[in-house]
């Protein structure tokens, strides 16, 4: 048993109600309820998303400034600097934003800055290079700015205007731009009391796209002839593929841009992702595995490991020759980012087998100048997954080491590294990931101090991965029908976990099969003397595999083979029978 495995509690009279009401299986409402969606117009909402559900863009904090400003802008004949990031939320934001203001009459021109020579985000240094190559008058930060202060100073003693369009928490104090658009700021607004509105999981992408129908709306509003009949919908591609590897709650308003995203993402027209998903083998439909493990890891690859204007460059060429030639190279330098990251990850692990200690370890911090910069998130990523503790890593050379950080639930990073702000250069980012920079000489204090708020903060079970379990099923409920029907919950992930429920009791029907290239998975055909399933185990060593009587905890798919659709459970768990009965 690799999880502690957490059944949800259930609610029969409230599942019973959501189900007649919403004329559902008690199955699918029972999901719903377990996932917070208890009132009958709200779980029609989430079962059916549609883009007519996003609210006013104008709701956003200081939207209208930022309109405002733009529209100045549009009227003068300024140039309009976008300066993003080199993520795929920074990239994917800039190349939606290029789209727009150049189809509704602005000069717009791009800079993103290079994580190895200038760092993350609006530094003094990259705002200087970027006025360098392009003098300005107005600069729009994209996933990035909200820490930026003194840049931002230093920017409008240079009569510089920036607009901020991000999501990251917010220093104080505030940096004094032109409009700071953030959902961190937002205020406290007539029907979202005691809740967060809809909009407050946005990422960057998913403002820029909020951007661009305030843009559209004011534009009608004013008389600007392109706003007439312009189209949002086509941007939605960029939209799901930005907000998908940015890794944020696929709820709200994330939920719909995504839903309606993926569907565009399928059947995209731009050149640059009908290549991308070409070298990536991903033909089929979109969903959020392919952008999380195929299409996001390459537009990043170029980032972390060089510049990112190779993976802008193919989200914006219309030329289908260009494309795939950028296209191949990102692939390339995704090979090599895997390598690089896979010998970090194998010499950190190695190390810390030998010495981690579960009960004083609550945070895991490594540092040392080789190791690559682009690849440290990634790393820290791995180490976590392996002992599951809050994991900083850090790389660079000189006086300054730079390092990105991963967290577990119950442990908000950004806060730790706010109380831990006189040992650090730099930080910034949000509970579950963030970034900083120190001086080497201070790794071991800041060890020490993140360790002590981790103590103070975490609870030992919470060093424990968790199993969240929508409940029990026995094996004859599980029909394709019933499968299909809670694939109306998708799209899953951050905040919205996949279906996942248990069985009881079930032994194997026949010995279980290695399969794989090297024989690293397993096919079982489980059965509770009732019905016989097939289940896939990915990933496990031979002497792990379940026997006897045992508990299964796994996801429900639907498998087609030949012409045939059949029901397989995707593995997530397995126990001994007698380990216990419900949560443990």
């Amino acid at each position: 048993m690799r999880y502690r495995w957490h059944l949800t509690t259930s609610e029969p009279h409230l599942i019973r109600q959501l189900a007649g009401a919403l004329n559902i299986t008690e199955r699918l409402a029972q999901c719903l309820a377990n996932r917070g969606i208890k009132d009958p117009e709200a779980a029609r909402c989430f079962l059916k998303p549609q883009l007519r559900q996003l609210s006013d863009p104008f709701l956003l904090p200081q939207m209208d400034r930022a309109v405002e400003r733009l529209m100045m802008a549009r009227t003068r004949g300024e140039s309009v600097v976008i300066f993003g990031d080199f993520d795929v939320d920074g990239i994917s934001s800039t190349a939606l934003l290029v789209d727009v203001l150049t189809a509704l009459g602005w000069q717009v021109k791009t800079y993103l800055p290079h994580r190895l020579e200038e760092g993350y985000g609006l530094s003094r240094e990259a705002a200087e290079n970027c006025l360098q190559r392009y003098p300005a008058r107005l600069v729009l930060a994209v996933d990035c700015g909200s820490t930026a202060v003194e840049t931002i100073r230093w920017l409008a003693s240079c009569g510089v205007d920036v607009i901020v369009l991000d999501h990251h928490q917010v220093s104080d104090p505030v940096p004094g731009a032109w409009a700071l658009v953030n959902p961190k700021l937002i205020p406290a607004l007539d029907g979202f009391e005691g809740t967060e509105p809809p909009y407050s999981d946005l990422c960057s992408v998913g403002l820029a796209f909020k951007l661009a129908h305030a843009l559209v709306k004011q534009g009608r509003v004013t008389g600007v002839q392109e706003a007439e009949g312009y189209d949002l919908r086509p941007l939605l591609d960029l939209v799901a593929l930005g907000t998908v590897a940015d890794l944020v709650s696929l709820t709200g308003e994330n939920r719909i841009l995504v839903s309606a995203g993926l569907d565009r993402l399928s059947r995209t027209r731009r050149p640059g992702l009908q290549a991308l998903k070409q070298v990536a083998q991903c033909v089929a439909e979109v969903g959020v595995r392919e952008v999380g493990f195929q299409l996001g890891p390459r537009l990043n690859a170029a980032g972390r490991l060089e510049a990112a204007e190779a993976a802008l460059n193919l989200l914006l060429t219309d030329a289908p020759e260009q494309a795939l030639a950028l296209a191949q190279s990102l692939d390339d330098r995704n090979r090599e980012r895997q390598q690089i990251e896979r010998s970090i990850a194998d010499e950190i692990i190695g190390e810390l087998r030998q010495r981690f200690d579960p009960a004083r370890d609550y945070v895991i911090v490594e540092g040392r100048p080789s190791w690559h910069l682009g690849v440290v998130g990634i790393v820290a990523s791995r180490v976590l997954r392996t002992f599951h503790r809050p994991t900083i890593i850090l790389g660079g050379d000189g006086e300054e080491w730079r390092g990105s950080g991963r967290s577990v639930e119950g442990f908000n990073l950004a806060a730790a590294l706010r109380g831990c702000h006189d040992l650090l250069v730099r930080h910034g980012g949000h509970a579950m990931a963030a970034g900083l920079t120190l001086r080497p000489e201070k790794i071991d204090s800041f060890r020490e101090r993140l360790n002590e708020l981790a103590r103070a903060s975490l609870r030992p079970d919470q060093l424990h991965p968790s199993l969240r379990l929508d409940g029990e099923l026995l094996l004859p409920e599980l029909t394709v029908e019933a499968v299909e029907l809670f694939a109306r919950l998708g799209p899953s992930g951050m905040g919205n976990p996949p279906v996942q429920w248990m069985a009881l009791g079930l032994k194997n029907h026949s010995p279980p099969q290695r399969i794989g290239r090297d024989q690293q998975h397993a096919r079982l055909k489980v059965t509770d003397g009732r019905s016989v399933l097939d289940a896939i185990i990915w990933n496990v060593e031979a002497d792990s595999l379940p026997g006897g009587s045992f508990d299964l905890a796994f996801t429900p798919q639907v498998n087609e083979y030949n012409g045939r659709r059949s029901v397989q459970l995707k593995v997530l768990d397995w126990r001994p029978t007698t380990a216990s009965k419900g949560s443990s």
